[in-house]
This record gives structure tokens, sequence and C-alpha cells, in this order.
């Protein structure tokens, strides 16, 4: 299974924004948030979605594959 970057918490610092209040913003845990940001966990597509939804930015912005 390819590896993700991911740049999650870029975005979430810019907003000035917990891990626990973009978890209440996507309906998921804190401990979610710090496993992605960690690279720990790879969201699913609708999670994904959800998370460039809420940036206004693409999924490819925030998510990319590394081979």
């Amino acid at each position: 299974m390819p590896k993700i970057q991911t740049k999650l918490k870029l975005y979430r610092t810019q907003r000035g924004m917990t891990q626990e209040e973009l978890a209440q913003q996507l309906n998921v845990t804190r401990q979610t948030i710090n496993a992605i940001e960690q690279g720990k966990y790879q969201p699913t597509l609708h999670l994904a979605y959800n998370c460039a939804k809420l940036f206004d930015v693409r999924i490819e912005d925030i998510f990319t594959f590394i081979d």
C-alpha cells in the first residue's frame, strides 16, 4: 500500500485550529487527527474529501501519494 504524505497539520495551524477543533468539525476523534498528522493512519476518501472541503482546497493539496 502506498504511503500518503499529509499537510493537514500545516492547514490546521494556518487556521489557528487545535486538533480537537478540527476533529469536531470533521466528526472524528482528536486521536484520528493526530494519527493522520503523524502518518500513522491514512484517511478514507470521505474524510480526505471533507478535509479538503473544510479548507477550501483540493484533496491533492493536503494529501499526496509517495511511491
